[in-house]
């Protein structure tokens, strides 16, 4: 199966896929780490693919994509964007609203704190 393959596969399977460098346990850069952050402190149940272990799947996102930069978030499918995308999204509830409507669960409250410290 080639890498663009298993990147679609990946998508299609999972309704929210971070692409990121090292994994949601251990994130191997801050911008990947930010995301990963974001995402588990709202609570959403997200699949991780750590681009590091596999070169092929290091470039080949980035050429399905037509997107530069690691990491790159998916919500049903759809490309959202990388980190100052999602940074922006969150603050400004574009993310919740995202979530919202495509059926994704997450806390409310957390993404509220999150605003909040960041006023």
């Amino acid at each position: 199966m080639s890498a663009q393959d298993q990147i679609r596969e990946t998508i299609e399977a999972n309704d929210v896929v971070l692409f990121m460098k090292g994994t949601k346990a251990m994130p191997q850069c801050g911008f990947s780490s930010r995301v990963a952050g974001v995402l588990t402190y709202m609570g959403v149940e997200y699949q991780d693919v750590n681009v590091l272990a596999d070169p092929e799947i290091r470039q080949g996102i980035k050429d399905f994509s037509d997107w530069p930069t690691i990491p790159q978030l998916y919500v049903k499918g759809e490309f959202v964007g990388g980190c100052d995308i999602i940074t922006e999204m969150t603050l400004s509830g574009e993310l919740d609203t995202l979530f919202t409507n495509s059926g994704i669960a997450f806390d409310k409250d957390a993404a509220d704190k999150i605003r909040e410290a960041n006023a």
